[in-house]
């Protein structure tokens, strides 16, 4: 039987370096550090969303009202943008995203700390383990209203636990009300990580406590409840919106989620990284001085569960399931805690190892969010090109394996910044049918509207993720288009882009085109 923690430190008494206030603060500083060279933060989907953030605030342009309609709408999917639209008014948009997806991984690092410290009372010195999952897949594929949902979540749980070992049960109930709400409101995939993490809690609380597993699992409902009342919201959400939920127990594909849990940009990096996480956890297991939480163990348990029942589409959005990944392996590291009181001889190996991975992870981030800015700073010049209102399709050019695409498609999404800096016209928006809040009323750019009719393979190529190059730059309605954008793009028919005006290029081959409108017709 595993036994419970150790009581909390007296005050006053001295304590290892991890478990000070000052390591915390430092840690949440550290989160901070990748994003704070980067003007824009380089994260894939991000700058579609920018996109939607300047129709937001400046949708009544003329250039931008012929082209996009924006309606907010009541939905589990606006974190962001609910952060955004007032601090941008004061600051600017870029600014504004800079500063709130800075705060996301700081918010999610205090998240995983406050939870650590209720559950064991102090902090392990391996809970710094779980810290880069902050700059997991999820995050850096940009899915901002979703990692902000869950960093708050975290922090909300870590609030739940406390209150509950006081036993402030009324305080909790009112507060997790209006909480759950927010959280919801942010992305509804967090509000739903939130129910998980407390009903895991409450079920091993209630255990612990003496009830049998099903009178556990009653109380573990019950508790739940209080974070109820978004399912009238949801209800009200979903009712007629439609939106796809498919592709289920595609173990492939989970496979590769699992993999891919802190991809950034160097396979072999990147997979030892999460190899050492995953040997960190075996040698808790083993290691007869260390050993796993109950509660967190079997949180962990039931996320895992949820990863593998989650198909991977659900109401329309992609890589439901990949998105939890990460925190599943989190919650798994910060449930190690010593078997006793802390063996400070081994306290300090651990410590100072993961330390040294934190550093290692946080620093080959911080470098790779450079390489993608100084790439968006050289490919962004042929903005320079583009007058205001300008009509761009572009179409960026992707790896044609897994493997071979390993470094996160940053450049997916750059058309974005059409919309963002020259209140123009890019084909990257999503059309997720009942959770979008900015629609295309540009119909003449047929199937160049949304993503993904932006990304091309190689041609050739058998990824069913994009098209090969050929078949759009045959396609591509030219009347439409001001201008053809091509970003890092695969070898194509150089014919297919005659009667074009190369106005901009660089030497990996991205280019810019003016296309003429007057007696044009697409190329055979």
């Amino acid at each position: 039987m595993i036994p419970p923690a150790a009581p909390p430190t007296p005050r006053g008494s001295p304590r290892p370096w991890w478990e000070t206030r000052a390591f915390v603060v430092a840690m949440v500083l550290l989160a901070a550090v990748p994003l704070l060279y980067p003007p824009i933060p380089p994260l894939v989907d991000l700058l579609g969303h920018m996109g939607r953030y300047r129709v937001m605030l400046d949708g009544n342009a003329p250039s931008l009202s012929a082209l996009y309609h924006f309606q907010w709408a009541l939905m589990g999917n606006l974190g962001v943008d609910l952060a955004v639209y007032p601090l941008a008014k004061l600051i600017g948009l870029e600014p504004a995203v800079k500063l709130v997806v800075i705060a996301i991984p700081m918010v999610t690092v205090a998240g995983m700390l406050w939870v650590a410290r209720e559950v064991h009372h102090r902090l392990p010195p391996t809970v710094m383990f779980a810290l880069p999952l902050a700059y997991g897949h999820h995050f850096l594929f940009g899915f901002v209203n979703y990692s902000l949902s869950v960093g708050l979540a975290l922090l909300a749980f870590g609030l739940w636990l406390r209150l509950g070992r006081h036993r402030r049960y009324r305080l909790r109930a009112a507060l997790f009300v209006p909480i759950s709400v927010l959280i919801w409101l942010c992305h509804a995939f967090g509000w739903g990580m939130l129910g998980l993490l407390v009903f895991s809690a409450e079920f091993v609380r209630a255990h612990d406590d003496g009830r049998s597993w099903w009178r556990s699992v009653l109380r573990a409902t019950g508790q739940s409840l209080i974070l109820a009342l978004p399912l009238i919201l949801m209800l009200a959400w979903r009712e007629g919106a439609g939106g796809q939920t498919a592709d289920w127990f595609n173990f492939s594909n989970k496979m590769f989620s699992l993999r891919t849990v802190l991809r950034d940009r160097w396979i072999m990096w990147d997979r030892l990284s999460f190899l050492l996480e995953i040997l960190i956890v075996i040698f808790a297991v083993v290691y007869p001085r260390l050993t796993l939480s109950r509660m967190l163990t079997f949180t962990t348990i039931v996320l895992a569960v949820t990863f593998v029942l989650l198909p991977r589409i659900i109401f329309g959005s992609a890589y439901a399931d990949m998105r939890l990944m990460p925190f599943v392996l989190a919650m798994a590291l910060l449930a190690i805690r010593f078997r006793r009181d802390t063996d400070l001889k081994v306290g300090w190996v651990l410590a100072s190892v993961a330390l040294a991975f934190v550093l290692a992870r946080t620093a080959s981030v911080t470098w790779s969010l450079k390489l993608a800015s100084d790439e968006y700073d050289r490919q962004l010049t042929a903005l320079d090109h583009m007058p205001v209102g300008a009509k761009v399709v572009s179409l960026v050019g992707l790896g044609c394996t897994k493997d071979a695409s390993w470094p996160m498609w940053r450049n997916a999404h750059l058309g974005g910044l059409v919309v963002v800096r020259k209140l123009g016209f890019s084909n990257d928006h999503w059309d997720v049918e009942g959770a979008k809040l900015l629609t295309v009323i540009y119909d003449q750019a047929g199937a160049f509207r949304y993503d993904p009719s932006n990304l091309v393979v190689p041609n050739r190529c058998p990824a069913r993720w994009a098209r090969p190059i050929d078949l759009p730059l045959r396609t591509i309605p030219r009347q439409a288009f001001d201008y053809l954008w091509l970003i890092n793009p695969p070898a194509h028919d150089p014919k297919l882009v005659a009667g074009m005006q190369k106005v901009w290029g660089l030497p990996d081959g991205s280019a810019l085109y003016r296309i003429p409108k007057q007696g044009v017709t697409p190329a055979p």
